[in-house]
């Protein structure tokens, strides 16, 4: 019997084995190139986070500063942050802020408390009721509670009567925390009394606190010379005048290298010759009665709540560089008479008029009698010898309205100024992070392009690329056979 060429058993053997081959071998690939990713998930997830999640976030929410690293490369003592949290109602942007400071120190360790299995945990460090996602940082015997509504802050719409998230200020807070709970001891300012000094706003004590500065009242009438661990000096508020003796040791004190800061504005029914003298020698001195800004620019809703102008200084370059502007009403009127000891920190525009009514004018208009403007409304003096006085002629201005009112610029002012005098550590540094999202705003015309080339042509280039790859391979196969 002949045999043929070309028999359909040996084609079909020989393509069968080809195909096996070809089989096996992409059965193989696909089996190392998965097990090379089960590796690489396995390393990936033990690395720190900081290595592994990147913010992309306007704010920079989920990132810390330098500042915070410079505070975690400094410990040499273990910090526990317990995170008081219910499950599954996690934060996330808390959840990932806390795996970075847990990535960035050995010495931090971050611990869930849940208040459904440990019900009275809290209650060891606060009488409040304690929200979900709020937390107490501790070191050995000190510790600080974070409640969640100082991570995440709300302003008020007083328009609407509402309130709604408009900052993140979980660095600042878990920072000043663990630079607190390690350190044995902060700066002090001691506050003036026995002239009628308000209190301080709530607001303005609770910065301080976070920023872990000590406040302890003071009387000068009590002691020989200001206390040696005085960082500063505070007068807030009087509605009295200080005695000749407290002027003169308030004099020595800043001549003597002494910080002091004066929030003082226009009293009613009394004045205060002697603690404007301490200004007076540097040739500062106060217009009579209250300033009026007669340029609508220059003030929010009345023509006593000025938007002064903000000269460049140490004190006031971070407000004009995230262009903020803080409100000062019910404003006394400083008259410079251009020492170079003393810097203009804000002031009012020309047509600002000093009223000589006081707390009794009737009308906004200039009348005669009025000084005519600019004035500053805040000054730096050098003192010599280090020694600085900060003053701002606003009594009112730290109140919660106001400060509300101008997004929080009437605080961070004084906070700036405070850190001048008494030096800013890593954790003052640092600020909080706004909320409001940039938004990108498109024509008509380049959305309608967009939706056409998202939607139209890119997947006919992509159909026609497919195409002609599958014509080319059959072409391919053709020739072959």
């Amino acid at each position: 019997m002949k045999k043929g060429k070309g028999l359909p058993w040996k084609t079909g053997g020989g393509n069968g084995g080809t195909a096996l081959q070809g089989g096996s071998y992409a059965l193989m690939i696909t089996a190392v190139v998965l097990a090379l990713a089960v590796v690489v998930n396995i390393l990936v997830s033990v690395l720190p986070v900081n290595l592994t999640k990147f913010d992309m976030s306007a704010s920079q929410l989920y990132s810390v500063t330098s500042n915070t690293k410079v505070v975690l490369n400094g410990l040499t003592e273990d910090v526990t942050i317990y995170w008081i949290v219910q499950a599954d109602e996690e934060d996330a942007v808390i959840e990932t802020l806390l795996s970075k400071y847990e990535s960035l120190s050995d010495h931090i360790q971050v611990v869930k408390k849940n208040p459904d299995v440990y019900p009275n945990f809290a209650q060891q460090y606060t009488d409040e009721t304690v929200a979900n996602n709020s937390l107490v940082v501790e070191c050995g015997d000190k510790s600080r509670y974070i409640p969640y509504d100082d991570i995440y802050l709300y302003e008020i719409d007083y328009y609407n009567y509402t309130s709604y998230v408009e900052s993140f200020d979980g660095e600042g807070a878990i920072t000043s925390a663990i630079d607190y709970v390690v350190s044995d001891e902060q700066p002090k300012i001691y506050l003036l009394e026995g002239h009628g000094e308000a209190e301080l706003s709530s607001g303005f004590s609770e910065q301080l606190e976070k920023d872990n500065i000590v406040t302890e009242q003071l009387s000068l009438l009590t002691v020989d010379e200001i206390p040696e661990d005085a960082a500063c000096l505070m007068i807030y508020a009087p509605s009295s005048d200080i005695s000749a003796e407290e002027k003169e040791m308030l004099a020595d004190y800043t001549a003597g290298g002494g910080k002091l800061l004066v929030i003082a504005g226009p009293v009613e029914d009394a004045s205060l010759d002697n603690l404007y003298s301490l200004i007076g020698d540097y040739g500062v001195t106060p217009a009579e009665g209250i300033v009026v800004e007669g340029d609508r620019n220059h003030y929010a809703y009345t023509p006593l709540a000025i938007m002064p102008t903000l000269n460049s200084h140490d004190i006031t370059d971070p407000l004009l560089e995230e262009n903020y502007y803080p409100i000062l009403p019910m404003a006394q009127g400083l008259v410079v008479d251009g020492s170079g000891s003393v810097t203009e920190l804000l002031t009012t525009s020309d047509s600002a008029y000093s009223k000589a009514a006081g707390y009794e004018m009737a009308t906004f208009e200039k009348e005669e009698g009025d000084t005519d403007g600019p004035f500053a409304l805040a000054v730096s003096i050098d003192c010599g010898n280090e020694g600085q006085i900060v003053w701002f002629s606003s009594s009112t201005f730290l109140e919660d309205a106001y400060n509300e009112t101008s997004s929080g610029a009437n605080l961070n002012l004084t906070m700036n100024a405070i850190a001048s005098m008494i030096g800013e550590s890593e954790a003052m540094a640092i600020r909080t992070k706004s909320l409001h999202y940039n938004y990108l705003t498109i024509s008509d015309s380049t959305a309608s392009l967009l939706k056409v080339t998202m939607i139209g042509v890119f997947p006919l280039l992509y159909l026609g690329v497919g195409i002609a790859v599958v014509w080319k391979r059959r072409r391919s196969q053709n020739e072959t056979v």
